[in-house]
């Protein structure tokens, strides 16, 4: 399909009738990628894990700032990724790749003369190739390792010129590397916190080991306390409540200032017994690896201040309270 050019002399379509065409022209060919995956995208991903060295992302003009976005990506989710400007390569770059590393280049024609001329030198430095090419017979695609076929049948732009659905062709399929990538070397979510460790999508990716109150901070008497030892460390720790453990230091419940109230109004002699008779059982808990955010949402859900926090054995092992989270404003 071929786009009608515009002279300029005829009436021009309305800004959202343009708009609408240029996203269904980038639609389809994002849809024409999926039919086209096949044994090369496999082929291509199993490159990349099994890659030891580095990976160098490389494309000219506008290939080149999706390269640097995808190697942006890639860096992000685990995969170390630099970016190589094709010109700048001949002229000394070339020693960023050594043997064992992986070139991705982008080109939409398979013939930039900045990238065809690097393949021969990126051969005789042991790099493999990974091509990203609009044209499966082309110079790029017929000496790269694995061709992964990103062609469009048309740009974006009335005139079929202006990289459009081709940029968008080539980074869609980037991403696609590097969540494929990611997903098959088992990348978690604590793994994206630290590479993240800036800004609010940091924030909401902080882990609840990384923000409690451990150790000597921890408020924590045995089920033997008497209620005057666990009321006296409430108020030594300041958290509004104290853990009960046992002797091997497994949560059994926590004792808190509501308990407290409680027992006041009911009983003639509160603080006569033990920590265990006023504590309360089976109290809502969180895991180390838990995100911030989880712990947040269970104790408003639960309308609680405080929260244990344990091991998976079930040893206390902190408590993170609801005002730490409100000071890092999680949402």
């Amino acid at each position: 399909m071929s786009a009608e050019v515009n002279s300029g002399t005829g009436p021009r379509p309305s800004p959202r009738e343009t708009g609408r065409r240029v996203l269904e022209i980038e639609g389809r060919a994002l849809a024409d990628l999926i039919e086209r995956l096949d044994e090369s995208f496999d082929r291509a991903v199993e490159m990349l894990i099994e890659c030891r060295g580095r990976v160098i992302v490389t494309g000219m003009g506008k290939s080149g700032i999706v390269a640097q976005k995808i190697a942006a990506t890639f860096s992000s989710t685990g995969r170390p990724a630099y970016f190589m400007h094709p010109a700048e390569a001949v002229h000394g770059d070339l020693g960023m790749l050594v043997s064992g590393d992986l070139l991705i280049a982008l080109s939409n024609s398979g013939e930039t003369s900045e990238i065809v001329r690097l393949l021969e030198l990126v051969r005789r430095l042991g790099a493999r190739i990974v091509a990203l090419s609009g044209d499966p017979g082309s110079s790029l695609a017929r000496h790269a390792d694995v061709n992964l076929h990103v062609g469009v049948n048309q740009e974006a732009c009335g005139m079929d010129l202006v990289p459009t659905a081709s940029t968008t062709a080539a980074l869609a399929m980037g991403d696609a590397l590097a969540v494929a990538v990611f997903e098959q070397r088992g990348f978690s979510l604590a793994d994206f916190a630290r590479y993240h460790p800036g800004g609010r999508l940091a924030r909401k990716l902080q882990l609840v080991r990384d923000m409690m109150h451990a150790g000597e901070g921890v408020p924590r008497v045995l089920e033997s306390a008497t209620m005057e030892q666990a009321v006296r460390e409430m108020d030594l720790k300041k958290l509004g409540m104290t853990c009960v453990v046992d002797e091997r230091g497994k949560l059994r419940g926590v004792l808190t200032d509501g308990d407290l109230r409680r027992r006041m109004l009911r009983l003639a002699r509160p603080m006569d017994g033990t920590a265990a008779e006023g504590m309360t059982r089976h109290p809502a808990i969180i895991g180390e690896e838990a995100l911030a955010s989880e712990a947040l949402k269970l104790m408003e859900d639960r309308k609680i201040t405080s929260l244990p926090v344990v091991d998976g054995s079930g040893t206390l092992a902190g408590v993170i309270q609801i005002h730490d989270l409100w000071r890092t404003e999680l949402f």
